[in-house]
């Protein structure tokens, strides 16, 4: 379908304030939102909007009003969005032409049904007569446009019109079974639904509000827990092909591996697995020390050993061998060469093979990295990248090279530029007390990346191996959170 093609309903509106607080209307619920800021809080909207795309089956049109100004969109069910250049104007709907003129009516009483019909340009919502002292006036809205149901062609089928106690009713059409043609298209009827837009989120199951729901008193999930579940959706989506995300900085000790490890478990806990964490480093990395091993001890210099009966094998299984699975968190770890007394240095082209053998048994690769932007094999990997993520911690040399490592990739190519303009940066806190300076970073870095996301400080990151269910609950929502950020620029 065409993007000027989109029907004009449902038509969601979304507002935000300077606060980060809004409103998304699907037109079928009103959805709560709450976030840190504008951006977070357009983020949220923008997932709610295309949830509803999705549930449709075709791309929606919507408004978003925020502190800077209005602009109507399109949002579509694979997560992109579209300035809708057509932006009709939503007026009134017209009445149906099959319809007769209806006489006019006698003087009606304030609040009748009839002069709630009258206040709603004559599109009539019917009801039965006596229903007029119980009548709630939201009822008399101005039903959807009957224009968009087709008429037969002259002598191709005929339009009748029933009543219901005196109120005319949608028209029908009847075919004409002598007639080959009929007045709906392919095209129109591929693009009708007959499902309901119901966009009611689910109870609570979390807090105060999940605990009146568990004793049977059914309640709204608060806008944090619907934040939740926007980034849990975000982070279970499977995409057409494998996604590769690196996470870099030129500076040693910037929590890069703690980083690949927890966005790792985050993908392969919420997304069922198929999560490849790769150290990707030309040295021995740390990875395979703060993960779990397997007895085999291989590395990516075996995997390229035998990358040919990879590449021809057709069971998933084979792959077990040459990784090192992440049982609790679901994802696997492929090490660099940990032997410490060879003098093997990874090359670009043996990257671009280790890749091409992963892909085929992996829908996402997460890699470590280095701390040579120089290297041959840190560059293959740039090339390789859908998605950059710049770690670091509060030490304002981690964040001054991570700057230098962001301006490094934007300044290479087209590319560089565009991962570097679409990149997320996470801050981890190396000490309880550092709140203030993340603060500080996140303002210096926010201007010139697409998110910025704080880990607190958590001593389960410091040292020894990384489980996410070792982690306290604030730090396993910051992680989700990170996550979210990474998926919603794949």
């Amino acid at each position: 379908m065409s993007l000027h093609e989109v029907s004009p309903w449902p038509h969601i509106e979304i507002v935000i304030a300077a606060d980060g607080t809004g409103t998304v209307n699907t037109g079928a619920a009103e959805h709560p939102v709450q976030a840190g800021d504008v951006a977070a809080a357009r983020e949220h909207a923008r997932s709610i909007a295309t949830d509803t795309a999705r549930r449709i089956g075709r791309p929606v049109r919507g408004t978003v009003t925020d502190p800077s100004g209005t602009w109507p969109l399109i949002f579509t069910p694979d997560g992109t969005t579209h300035p809708d250049t057509t932006a009709p104007e939503r007026t009134a709907p017209a009445a149906p032409r099959s319809v007769p003129p209806t006489p006019s009516p006698a003087p009606t009483a304030p609040g009748s049904h009839a002069a709630l019909v009258e206040a709603a340009g004559g599109n009539v919502v019917p009801i039965h007569p006596n229903d007029d002292a119980q009548l709630d006036p939201a009822a008399a809205l101005p039903a959807a446009p009957v224009d968009s149901f087709p008429t037969p062609a002259p002598g191709h089928g005929t339009t009748t019109v029933t009543t219901i106690a005196g109120v005319p009713q949608m028209p029908v059409f009847i075919k004409d079974t002598k007639s080959d043609q009929v007045a709906l298209t392919r095209r129109s009827l591929r693009d009708t639904t007959f499902l309901v837009d119901d966009a009611r989120p689910d109870p609570a199951v979390k807090g105060v509000r999940g605990l009146l729901t568990r004793i049977g008193i059914k309640s709204q999930p608060s806008a944090a827990e619907l934040a939740e579940r926007a980034d849990i959706a975000a982070v279970s989506r499977h995409w057409p092909g494998t996604r590769t995300i690196a996470v870099v900085n030129r500076k040693g000790g910037s929590a890069k591996t703690p980083t690949v490890a927890s966005l790792s478990a985050v993908f392969g806990r919420y997304g069922g697995g198929g999560v490849l964490a790769w150290d990707n480093n030309e040295n021995s990395g740390t990875l395979p020390i703060r993960t779990d091993q397997e007895p085999h001890g291989a590395s990516v210099l075996d995997l390229l050993r035998d990358e040919d009966r990879l590449n021809e094998g057709q069971s998933h299984g084979l792959i077990a061998g040459y990784v090192h699975h992440q049982q609790a968190d679901r994802y696997d770890v492929l090490w660099s060469d940990q032997n410490d007394f060879g003098d093997h240095e990874i090359q670009a082209e043996e990257v671009r093979r280790a890749h091409h053998v992963a892909a085929r048994y992996y829908r996402m690769l997460i890699m470590d990295s280095g701390n040579t932007a120089r290297a041959a094999n840190w560059r293959a990997m740039i090339e390789l990248t859908n998605q950059l993520v710049i770690a670091t911690t509060t030490g304002e040399d981690r964040a001054e090279l991570g700057s230098r490592t962001l301006q490094t990739i934007a300044e290479r190519d087209e590319h560089g530029a565009r991962l570097a303009e679409n990149a997320v940066v996470v801050v981890s806190c190396w000490k309880p007390d550092d709140y203030v300076e993340a603060r500080r970073i996140t303002d210096l870095f926010q201007p010139h990346v697409r998110s910025v996301v704080v880990i607190p400080f958590d001593p389960a990151l410091k040292a020894g191996k990384i489980h996410f269910d070792a982690m306290r609950p604030n730090t396993q929502r910051a992680w989700l959170a990170a996550a979210a950020a990474v998926a919603r620029g794949l």
